[in-house]
């Protein structure tokens, strides 16, 4: 049987304290989907890439981003249009510890429904 995804990175949830986790820190859960969208005009980073949350009313919040130095494969892939090949969900939540170790990721690859 075929894998239908296939591990890709771990990491942590950068720049958390500056984004918009705190306004929707009760709806985070270990297992959470969330977005992943590339931002060119960050004047930081030049390998961006945001984490989104979308709540159930369909409101958008940026909660951080991928750390740099650790998303430069995955800026360029977001680049080339294969956004949808990717999940990423909440791994771990620790509200005690410092904030950029507070969310957890994992990003996985999902099977191409069209192979067979």
């Amino acid at each position: 049987m075929e894998a239908k995804k296939l591990f890709f990175m771990d990491c942590h949830l950068a720049g958390r304290m500056y984004h918009d986790a705190d306004e929707v820190w009760d709806q985070l859960k270990v297992g959470t989907t969330l977005r992943l969208e590339r931002d060119k005009e960050n004047h930081f980073d030049p390998y961006a890439v945001e984490v989104i949350y979308t709540d159930k009313e369909g409101e958008d919040f940026k909660l951080g981003y991928i750390p740099r130095g650790e998303n430069e494969t995955l800026a360029h892939l977001l680049e080339m249009g294969w956004t949808e090949i990717f999940e990423c969900r909440i791994s771990k939540l620790n509200p005690d510890a410092h904030p950029e170790n507070q969310v957890h990721l994992t990003i996985k690859i999902v099977r191409n429904k069209n192979k067979a």
